[in-house]
């Protein structure tokens, strides 16, 4: 399980190829694309997905009750992961003919942890189509190291190790090389570095490039570490590696019978926020829900009571216990790897979860014969927030925030546990089976 989860990992280097990898799986598993524009006819056992804007995927199999009669079964997770987004018209020159790329923070990332890195880009790219209305859309992954931040020596910052504020338009712009005039000319006429590279690995002229969204990543592969092998490391485990285990127990589960629909959400934009159109915060996923119940349903209220019945996994990674910094960890309530699955509760309301959603998620952990831990923080240390609670402003929800337990979470390269992946799917799967 966790050489295919590194493979794809290694593959889904920005949201937009994430989201491609998953529809190949469902597809190659039998199930149907739904286009938001066309009329959808559903049946029972039927295998359906739709996507949102290339980077927001969602997955169901319809039950053989009514959703109004077993409501509907979801696990919510997301595409995206803090990082470096390209600017238009990126390109810096500095001296001896050096260009450096202008760039945009993407989410809440820990910044140094990007420095003297081997860094590839890709993104998506759109293109000049017969129809203004309609570019043609095209995805990018030049797969092989083409940029590198340097960090200042410390021979220039003797303080360095004793806290170094970064500035990311001053201190974490990418450099691609060095050019001569004449090449920085020619890369000029034809719109720079950034389209003429992606043009050629595209194979198309970068004069019909119209514009953009691309990103850069850490171009070491995935890989497990450690004495005993029990870890693993990669950019963007959170929260692909929950992604990727909601698609697992979907696709193993899928062809079993089950009386309630089962459904997957990967939304895309959790990272700054949710409040887009293919986010959590949007009114997609209500839509989505409406509409399922609408073609599978025509009992009175029929939508309200699917959703009275239902119950969400929000499923994103927690915060695993640390050996170096034990002060900045709640003294009963710090997961550690290799712990199972994380239940996380926050007093404030920044996730979902309340007792009887942790009941429940704790008693499938328990039938599928996996443990499980709490995460809650340190009293005085303030806590993010996630999927759960901004989902319910939308659809009246039961359900918990879980994950696994990670160290390092949103650096260029973060640290999880082999066995918490595997009995994540596990608890998944129990979730999507008969129970």
């Amino acid at each position: 399980m966790i050489e295919k989860l590194l493979e794809r990992l290694d593959e889904s280097t920005c949201n937009f190829l994430a989201v491609a990898r998953m529809r190949r799986e469902l597809e190659e598993a039998g199930f149907i694309f739904l286009s938001a524009e066309e009329e959808w006819d559903l049946v029972p056992r039927g295998k359906y997905y739709t996507v949102k804007n290339g980077s927001a995927v969602f997955a169901f199999v319809i039950g053989d009750k009514t959703p109004s009669e077993t409501g509907l079964r979801m696990i919510a997770a997301h595409s995206d992961s803090p990082c470096f987004k390209i600017k238009p018209c990126p390109e810096i020159e500095g001296d001896g003919g050096v260009v450096s790329l202008n760039v945009e923070k993407y989410g809440g990332g820990i910044m140094y942890t990007w420095f003297d890195r081997p860094l590839s880009l890709s993104g998506r790219v759109m293109l000049r189509g017969a129809n203004p209305l309609r570019p043609e859309e095209r995805l990018v992954d030049l797969r092989r190291p083409v940029a590198t931040i340097p960090h200042l020596a410390i021979h220039f910052n003797r303080s360095v190790n004793e806290g170094n504020a970064l500035s990311v338009q001053k201190d974490m712009k990418p450099v691609v090389g060095y050019f001569s005039k004449g090449q920085l000319e020619d890369y000029k006429s034809r719109g720079g570095i950034v389209k003429c590279l992606v043009a050629e690995h595209l194979c198309v002229k970068p004069e019909e490039i119209l514009d953009y969204e691309l990103c850069l990543y850490p171009a070491e592969p995935a890989g497990v570490c450690g004495v005993d092998g029990k870890y693993y490391q990669s950019a963007r485990i959170d929260d692909l590696s929950m992604a990727f285990a909601a698609l697992d127990a979907l696709l193993e589960e899928c062809d079993r019978p089950c009386e309630a629909t089962r459904m997957i959400m990967i939304f895309d934009n959790e990272e700054t926020g949710s409040a887009t159109k293919q986010g959590a915060a949007s009114a997609f996923a209500r839509g989505l829900v409406e509409r399922i119940v609408g073609c599978t349903d025509s009992g009175i209220q029929a939508f309200e009571r699917a959703i009275a019945r239902s119950f969400l996994i929000s499923a994103d990674n927690a915060h695993a216990w640390h050996p170096n910094y034990n002060d900045k960890y709640d003294p009963t309530n710090h997961p550690v790897i290799g712990g199972g699955p994380v239940v996380k509760i926050n007093a404030n309301c920044k996730y979902m979860t309340d007792a009887k959603g942790a009941a429940v998620f704790r008693a499938i952990c328990d039938k599928a014969g996996v443990p499980s831990q709490y995460f809650v923080n340190h009293g005085d240390v303030a806590g993010g927030s996630t999927l759960g609670n901004i989902l319910t402003s939308q659809l009246d929800l039961e359900g918990v925030d879980m994950g696994n337990a990670i160290w390092a979470m949103h650096s260029a390269r973060e640290t999880a546990g082999t066995a918490d992946q595997e009995m994540t799917v596990k608890a998944f799967r129990t979730f999507f089976g008969e129970l």
